[in-house]
């Protein structure tokens, strides 16, 4: 969205191959481009109303990123989510997460209020049926803690892994009011032993949940 300026000055606006990178990583999270699409440059600067040059651009950040392959005179490949993928990033996921709920424990004083407000956010999602919103609650609840550890390579390392994990979850929680609920109660479950539990049941009810939502997205695959 454009930001609106108060000083009189123009609305910034994103540079073109941010605006790219942004529009077609959003479209593959959601699937609403989905594995194995291919995609031209031409028909992704008409969508976005750009030239070619920020195409290619946006296109070799997402391929860094892994979420595209790019074929030489053809164009860039949406890359399918294999199975041996869903266990790397699970895996991944467990060890960022436990060691980093470690390390935040003691400042969880600064950040609980914040996890308070991502779990309203996930209610109100789960209310409206938006499976989406919800994802991306569920994703700002567990970054927070993350980013509380104070480790920022880890920080980045996890906001990749829940980039690559909500393109695999989107079928998950769509439709499924269910999934949601245990979700949602897990999250309570987590903001209540962060304010009044110890250090041990906090590591391993993030364990076991992580664990879980691991075993909920195997399911659907």
């Amino acid at each position: 969205m454009d930001t609106v300026s108060t000083s009189g000055a123009p609305p910034t606006v994103p540079p073109a191959a941010e605006r790219v990178y942004a529009e077609v990583k959003a479209a593959i999270l959601d699937r609403s481009l989905p594995g194995g699409q291919l995609l031209t440059e031409g028909e992704l600067a008409a969508r976005t109303g750009v030239s070619r040059t920020p195409v290619r651009e946006g296109l070799l950040r997402l391929e860094a990123e892994g979420l595209v392959r790019l074929l030489p005179k053809r164009g860039a490949l949406v890359v399918p989510v294999s199975p041996e993928e869903v266990e790397d990033v699970l895996e991944a996921r467990e060890l960022v997460e436990v060691h980093t709920a470690v390390r935040a424990w003691d400042r969880r004083a600064e950040f609980t209020g914040e996890l308070a407000g991502h779990l309203e956010r996930m209610r109100a999602a789960q209310s409206a049926g938006d499976a989406w919103a919800f994802m991306g609650a569920d994703r700002a609840f567990h970054a927070t803690v993350v980013r509380a550890a104070g480790n920022r390579v880890l920080a980045d390392l996890y906001d990749g892994l829940r980039d690559r994990q909500m393109r695999m979850g989107v079928a998950n929680m769509r439709g499924s009011a269910d999934r949601m609920s245990v979700a949602l109660a897990d999250h309570e479950a987590l903001l209540e032993v962060a304010r009044t539990g110890d250090l041990r049941t906090w590591r391993e009810l993030v364990r076991r949940h992580v664990r879980s939502a691991g075993d909920r997205l195997r399911s659907t695959r």
